[in-house]
């Protein structure tokens, strides 16, 4: 997904206020940190197409973008009559990947939005991500990203349960030293959201031009105190709450 420099910022009064003193920050990371989305849909309406189920591009993203596919099996089953298996899985995340080594860049602003957050709070930074760990770190390799996080990176698919559920932000939070009532989250996805406002944290809501993108009022409902929509944004957001 893109963004555009000239839109705005937009703060929530409705859904609740940031606090200050926060501790560190938490990346989601496809669509927020890498432009990867589009691509692994792609991959997977190929693969529902093959099973029989003639998907439109945007019906796949409304139901699966921001979650689990392992999660996703009984739509799936409905509607093709096809229980995934993880053989079948193993095969969608090998075509994904290689799309992806072809295809993936990182966000615009990401790099420097990242840096900034590092420098802000001493390298208490993380990604917390609901894809695969694998994919995670792949993709921030690819980027040029993953020496901004380190060892850093966690996936909600290694824990008890996967987004919405908090179980990843709690334990990215941990990770990095902090409580995650005093994290701020970035999130592009209305699961996403959810998962880090049930950790207890701050999400500011992610949402830049484009057809995987999550509307600013839906991120809002979900919990955001805040919505930006490009990257560049992000430092001075942070300030802007931490001073709230």
């Amino acid at each position: 997904m893109t963004g555009s420099p000239q839109q705005s910022t937009t703060t929530d009064t409705t859904t609740g206020t940031a606090s200050g003193g926060f501790d560190g920050v938490l990346f989601d990371c496809d669509g927020v940190l890498v432009d990867s989305e589009l691509i692994t849909n792609g991959v997977l309406r190929e693969m529902l197409h093959e099973l029989g189920w003639a998907i439109s591009a945007e019906d796949c993203i409304r139901l699966f973008i921001g979650r689990a596919l392992k999660d996703e099996w009984k739509v799936i089953l409905d509607r093709t009559g096809f229980r995934i298996t993880d053989e079948w899985i193993a095969r969608f995340r090998e075509r994904r990947d290689e799309r992806l080594r072809a295809d993936l860049t990182a966000i615009p602003g990401a790099r420097e939005a990242v840096a900034a957050a590092s420098e802000r709070f001493a390298g208490r930074i993380a990604v917390a991500t609901g894809a695969d760990l694998p994919k995670a770190r792949m993709q921030l390799e690819l980027t040029g990203l993953a020496p901004l996080f380190g060892d850093r990176v966690l996936s909600g698919m290694d824990q008890p349960r996967s987004k919405p559920a908090p179980d990843v932000y709690l334990a990215a939070a941990a990770a990095i030293g902090i409580d995650a009532g005093r994290a701020i989250v970035i999130e592009d996805t209305v699961s996403g959201t959810t998962a880090g406002v049930a950790a207890g944290a701050t999400v500011l809501g992610f949402s830049p031009e484009g057809p995987t993108r999550t509307a600013p009022d839906a991120l809002r409902a979900a919990g955001a105190v805040a919505v930006f929509t490009h990257m560049d944004e992000l430092p001075a957001l942070i300030e802007t709450i931490a001073r709230s």
